[in-house]
């Protein structure tokens, strides 16, 4: 039988608190980013007007893409459709890098950055749910 010592334990309490702060600091830069860009095209001020027109679509398709990158953004948040959310996102990131493509946006920049993005937001979420460190694992 193993036995587990007062140090052992402290040791991964810590990595825990440690893991747990990088997610949720790793999460909270996604989230803020996705509100402030949802919110700018529910809004609509003339830079995010004028960006999205460049990219090729127009003023009414502010709207629908804010409301997507929103509600993808609530779930999520919410620890229980977590999974859902970053899901949804990563779609919503992938037709942004489409569109930035399209247009031939500068790559590191323009074009990977919804790519950063959905990292930053897997990465948390790998971080902070043991299910899907064990889903992912690349252990047999």
């Amino acid at each position: 039988m193993k036995t587990v010592t007062n140090a052992e334990t402290n040791r991964k309490s810590e990595m825990s608190k440690a893991r747990v702060w990088t997610a949720r600091i790793m999460s909270g830069i996604v989230i803020l980013f996705m509100l402030f860009d949802g919110i700018g095209k529910m809004v609509g001020p003339e830079p995010v007007v004028k960006a999205t027109l460049e990219l090729g679509f127009t003023e009414r398709h502010m709207a629908v893409m804010g409301v997507l990158g929103l509600l993808s953004t609530v779930l999520y948040m919410i620890p229980r459709t977590s999974v859902w959310g970053a899901l949804l996102l990563t779609g919503y990131l992938g037709g942004a890098m489409a569109a930035q493509l399209r247009v031939d946006a500068p790559l590191f920049s323009n074009l990977f950055f919804p790519l950063y993005v959905a990292i930053i937001l897997w990465g948390a979420l790998w971080l902070r749910d043991e299910r899907l460190r064990k889903l992912l694992s690349l252990k047999g």
